[in-house]
């Protein structure tokens, strides 16, 4: 079967860098693109709203470990190279993608998500439409919680997805672990919870990155 192909074409690139620099890309506003993003060294990564005072600043740099915010909600997000798949995409103002409700306006990222993971033969995806599902530790950690267009595998959070808007962009930051670190993560966050018995584990892709990412840039092309 040959896949349909959208009358608007997605530019695609892979961008390698320190996180800090990866998450303050400025995005053009003329054309769609999706941008694979690789860090260089592992990071830590705050939500918008999150306080600084959630990170264990000492613990960061022993563990030669950065710390970085996001412009996009939600919990903190460990990033370790080669241990998960970044794609960050970005819809123009009027783009077919374009949704004037927040929520809705992920739903088909997480679509995206869930038919390459299909493809690559990963059963039970599915993509969550209802509201913000919380854990004690989801306004935490990013992977604890689930909100709209995020994708479950089984129950298990996949897909974690966040967004920034302009009036002139929209911009969807989404990853998936290949390897999930619990211990690493509760270790650089100040006090003494939660442990990494406490968090929900998500589910950790382990086919072959390439192959997902090739689904993921198919599905891309459909829409």
């Amino acid at each position: 079967m040959t896949a349909t192909t959208s009358p608007h074409p997605w530019h695609v690139d892979v961008r390698r860098g320190p996180a800090a620099e990866l998450h303050g890309a400025v995005p053009r506003t003329d054309r769609r693109s999706a941008s694979w993003f690789e860090v260089e060294r592992t990071a830590l990564v705050l939500g918008s709203a999150q306080r600084d005072e959630v990170v264990d600043a000492a613990a960061c740099a022993a563990a030669g470990v950065e710390v970085v915010r996001r412009r996009s909600g939600g919990g903190v997000v460990l990033l370790v190279p080669g241990e998960s798949l970044w794609l960050d995409v970005v819809v123009p103002a009027g783009d077919p993608r374009w949704h004037d409700d927040v929520a809705t306006a992920m739903w088909w990222l997480g679509e995206v998500w869930c038919e390459a993971l299909v493809a690559c033969g990963v059963d039970g995806a599915a993509v969550h439409r209802g509201g913000l599902v919380h854990s004690p530790w989801s306004r935490l950690v990013c992977f604890d919680g689930v909100g709209a267009g995020e994708v479950l595998v089984a129950g298990h959070k996949a897909v974690g997805i966040s967004q920034r808007r302009t009036r002139d962009w929209l911009r969807l930051q989404s990853s998936i672990h290949l390897a999930w670190r619990p211990e690493l993560l509760v270790s650089l966050l100040a006090g003494a919870e939660p442990a990494a018995a406490d968090l929900r584990a998500p589910y950790v892709h382990e086919g072959a990155a390439a192959d997902l990412r090739l689904a993921v840039e198919q599905a891309l092309a459909s829409r």
